[in-house]
């Protein structure tokens, strides 16, 4: 039942946003300008009785005064005005109501608690299903429905269901840097109607999501969440971050969305048993999204790097052993076509590739790759190109070496079908740089890559951590997902 009415609420007709304004401070502007500017195709109704228009909309003062009907309504007006609200857009035949409205149970008042509960009472009997409250709502790109400012207008294939709103909103923005584009994100706030498990079971169903991402603080039933998180992890990636691990967050979770933070050792346990990817935090959520989006399956964890120099060689070897992958040594069968082929240090070069040793030896870090790459003892790839070793390169006569090396890589990755991960960097720019053309080099050299899908990172421990973690997710037993 839920997915269909999800499903309904997801794809309007119509959209009204109630205390639309022209303050643009407000986030009744804010609203009332994403529904313009992400480009929805149906009507929308600002409602407001202090402004004939806003944006260039005709704005109503009430709800009643629409002359049509709304399938699709938020609520930016105060927590006190939420009930007369309600019974407006009821007579308007609306389905789903995003209640932006907070300052409900999760401030900790009983007035504001016992409010909420009449709110739910009240859409209940009207046949209104609620988003929120105290929630930034939903994105949804390909539907021109957006609750943050310069989001990608194109979608993709990750779903999030997220209790943080601004969480939601700083993650889209995070992983859009690293070329992931989403499905649906909806951010739920205290979950006091449609509840994470209706979302979960949603985006179990909806073919345009591929990829399943949860933030959440405490769930609202347990043993069902458990239950719907073990059956969509065995059809599709599901990844989730819990706040509230420790007592300074538990504190936060309660003032933040009137959640309970249970323990986090047994949350941990109970994620691993159901078969879903615990992310520790948002940085690690958008690895996971960018290896989930851009690797093949990898059921093995024996990995080929090409490490840079030879202190970079050693902690990229470290940081791929601690992650719990095998840095194996050259097989012997490829260490002796190295010989066939006159290298003189056939029996000197290593795995991780040390590039020290390799440079000037008639052997490239290219041609170690596309060894690696077909030979079966390797399940995945890694290359350890920083920003500093593309800085080398990006010089005026030798910039065409530095877009060749980067398409080799890209060749080396098509040639082969292999998970393959690089670590690119990010160091920061500040006032004194920001000019120096290399850096422009190095962006494009990074865009080059994304928009070719290959999947980057900053560091070597974020990229073995995370290729461990997709190894972990396919080497369970999958089966059918049947519904709730």
């Amino acid at each position: 039942m839920s997915y269909q009415q999800l499903e309904t609420i997801l794809h309007p007709r119509s959209v009204a946003v109630i205390g639309a304004t022209a303050n643009m401070t407000s986030f009744g502007y804010s609203y009332a300008h994403h529904m313009v500017e992400y480009g929805f195709k149906g009507p929308i109704y600002f409602v407001n009785p202090n402004y004939p228009e806003i944006l260039g909309v005709k704005t109503y003062p009430s709800v009643r005064d629409i002359p049509d009907q709304v399938d699709y309504a938020i609520s930016c007006v105060s927590a006190s005005q939420v009930i007369g609200v309600l019974e407006e857009l009821a007579e308007k035949g609306v389905k789903g109501v995003h209640l932006f409205t907070a300052r409900f149970s999760e401030t900790g008042r009983k007035e504001a608690a016992e409010l909420e509960q009449s709110v739910l009472k009240l859409a209940r009997e009207k046949g209104i299903r609620l988003i929120g409250p105290n929630c930034m709502g939903v994105y949804h790109p390909k539907a021109g429905i957006s609750f943050g400012y310069n989001l990608p207008k194109d979608s993709g294939g990750v779903g999030m269901a997220s209790q943080s709103g601004g969480g939601a909103s700083g993650f889209v923005h995070m992983a859009a840097m690293r070329g992931i584009r989403f499905s649906k994100v909806i951010s739920y706030g205290n979950a006091l109607d449609f509840t994470e498990c209706d979302y979960l079971d949603y985006f179990i169903r909806d073919a345009e999501t591929k990829i399943i991402i949860l933030y959440i603080e405490g769930p609202r039933e347990g043993e069902r969440f458990f239950e719907m998180l073990r059956s969509a992890a065995k059809v599709k990636p599901v990844i989730v971050m819990k706040g509230g691990r420790g007592k300074a967050g538990s504190r936060m979770t309660t003032s933040h969305t009137a959640s309970l933070a249970g323990s986090f050792r047994i949350w941990e346990d109970l994620l691993k048993q159901a078969g879903a990817v615990s992310a520790r935090d948002f940085e690690e959520l958008a690895d996971l999204a960018v290896s989930f989006t851009y690797l093949p399956a990898l059921h093995g964890n024996r990995i080929g790097v090409i490490g840079g120099g030879g202190g970079p060689s050693v902690i990229a070897a470290e940081a791929c052993e601690e992650a719990g992958l095998d840095v194996i040594p050259i097989p012997e069968d490829m260490r002796e076509e190295i010989s066939r082929r006159g290298i003189p240090i056939w029996d000197w070069i290593s795995n991780p590739v040390d590039l020290s040793i390799v440079g000037g030896s008639g052997i490239t870090d290219i041609d170690m790759l596309r060894l690696m790459g077909r030979h079966p003892d390797f399940d995945a790839l890694m290359v350890n190109m920083n920003e500093w070793v593309l800085y080398t390169l990006a010089y005026d006569e030798r910039y065409a070496n530095l877009v060749n090396q980067v398409k080799n890589y890209i060749s080396v990755r098509d040639e082969c079908g292999k998970p393959f991960a690089m670590v690119f960097g990010e160091q920061g720019l500040t006032a004194d740089n920001h000019g120096d053309w290399h850096w422009k080099v190095l962006a494009e050299a990074r865009s080059h890559l994304i928009n070719a899908g290959v999947a980057i990172y900053p560091t070597l421990h974020r990229a073995a951590t995370a290729l461990n973690k997709v190894r972990e997710y396919y080497s369970r037993d999958r089966e059918g997902y049947q519904g709730t």
